[in-house]
């Protein structure tokens, strides 16, 4: 059974960068989809960016769109998504989600069958 793990997360100033990792175990990643979401208490989960299963597409939210970057390494069996420029609306607890399926045109995988435990990013001064 795959499991995924994220670390990475942390306080950071507006502007500021952080690198979240997700590591897979049980399973190759090469085989599924990776997306990451993110929550906000009180708020349903929403898609950030997803990796295609090959590696060679990548979709992102327009919330994403020139801030983020989302890649998969399968030599080592990791996922990562780079922030860039974050802002305060930015701050939720991240988490990488995986599924054998495309991804969608938005950043999401059309459901969910494998999902890490988070990180919490804090964009705040």
């Amino acid at each position: 059974q795959l499991q995924l793990a994220e670390a990475g997360g942390g306080l950071v100033q507006p502007g500021g960068s952080l690198r979240l990792s997700c590591v897979a175990s049980g399973g190759n990643l090469e085989y599924y989809a990776l997306a990451w979401y993110r929550q906000v208490p009180g708020k349903g989960r929403e898609a950030v960016s997803c990796v295609s299963v090959d590696g060679d597409r990548t979709t992102y939210a327009d919330s994403a769109k020139g801030r983020f970057t989302a890649s998969k390494d399968h030599a080592g069996n990791t996922a990562y998504l780079q922030l860039t420029d974050l802002k305060p609306g930015d701050t939720a607890v991240y988490y990488c989600a995986a599924r054998r399926t495309l991804c969608t045109n938005s950043g999401a995988l059309p459901a969910v069958d494998h999902w890490g435990q988070g990180t919490q990013v804090t964009v705040s001064s």
